[in-house]
Parts: C-alpha cells; structure tokens; sequence
C-alpha cells in the first residue's frame, strides 16, 4: 500500500517555490528542497524525477498564482485607464520594496525564458494582461496599442525602479504609469 502524502502538491511547490526565490533556482536542489520541507531527497526524486522537472512544476505552480491575481485585479479594477494602472500597480507587489528580491525573480524569467513550456505560459499570461488592459482602454483610439506600449512602460519602470530603488515600487510604477497616460492624452 502506497504511503500517504505528507505534503501536498500545492504545499510542496510552495517550498520549492521559496527556496527558488529566496536562493535562486540554481539552489533549489532535491537537497535544499528536502532540508526546506521535511521530506527525504528520495521522495522529492520520487514525485519529480529530475531536478529540471521540479523547478519546472514550481515554476508552473508559480504561473498559475499570477495567473489568478491577475484575473482577481482584472475583475476588480474600474474599465478605465486609472483601473489600468491600478491593475498594474496590483500586480508589482510581490518584490515588495526590496530591489533585490526582484533581481531574484529576473532570474526566475531567465529560466521561463530556457524552458519553452514556461515560455509557453508567459506568452499566455501576456495575451491575458493584455487583453484586460485593452478593457480599461476600451474606448480609446487604438486600444491595443495603447496596452501594449503601457504593458512595456511597465516592465521599463520595474527595471528602473530596481536600478534606483527610488521609494516604494508601488508609488514609482503608478508614478511612471501615469506620465505615460499623460503623455498619451497629449
């Protein structure tokens, strides 16, 4: 009879999920991961096989989160640019005020970016923001365009932020967010 589990899938992707990023996924190995939950390295090997298949499943684990939050923000924002930014400010939480934990999390891409499943699911949660944001711009002259080039206003003043650290990343991204709108309306 097989052993029950116990931990979870969804916990167990968890840990490895913040051993990833608080170490970087280099250093989420089956011995880090077993020290982090409890469970022997045979069992991790066990559930995942390989060390690529469980930064992978955490990876995955970690899309599906995002994927949430930003259906969660779309749902509750206002259909209007203000509620654009809202939704974008919503979703740069996550590094907190700590530029280094978000250099962390480029470390993270860098591995959605190797993997063409997790590049797979960007692109798919990059069609879904997208596709919100047109929402909020619905009655603008060309919606899409104003999303697309508000989505890389964002991912420019993240990186910025990161580099200067300048406050808070929420009142830097609305902040920049909003010269964009301004410079839009113009």
């Amino acid at each position: 009879m097989p052993r029950r589990r116990t931990l979870s899938d969804e916990q167990l992707l968890a840990m490895v999920l913040a051993v990833i990023q608080a170490e970087g996924p280099d250093a989420a190995t089956f011995a880090a991961v077993a020290k982090a939950s409890g469970l022997s390295g045979s069992t991790l090997v066990q559930r995942f096989t390989t060390k690529a298949a469980m930064l992978r499943a955490a990876l995955l684990y970690a899309w599906d989160r995002l994927d949430a939050e930003t259906a969660r923000l779309a749902e509750t924002v206002p259909k209007t640019p203000r509620g654009a930014v809202a939704l974008l400010v919503g979703l740069s939480q996550d590094y907190g005020d700590d530029a280094a934990a978000y250099g962390e999390g480029l470390l993270v891409l860098r591995e959605d970016f190797r993997d063409p499943v997790l590049r797979a699911r960007g692109a798919a949660w990059g069609k879904a923001l997208r596709a919100a944001l047109v929402q909020c711009f619905g009655s603008a002259q060309a919606p899409e365009t104003i999303a697309r080039l508000m989505l890389s206003q964002w991912q420019g003043s993240l990186l910025w932020w990161g580099f200067g650290a300048d406050g808070p990343i929420s009142t830097y991204v609305e902040t920049e967010l909003q010269r964009f709108l301004a410079a839009v309306k113009s």
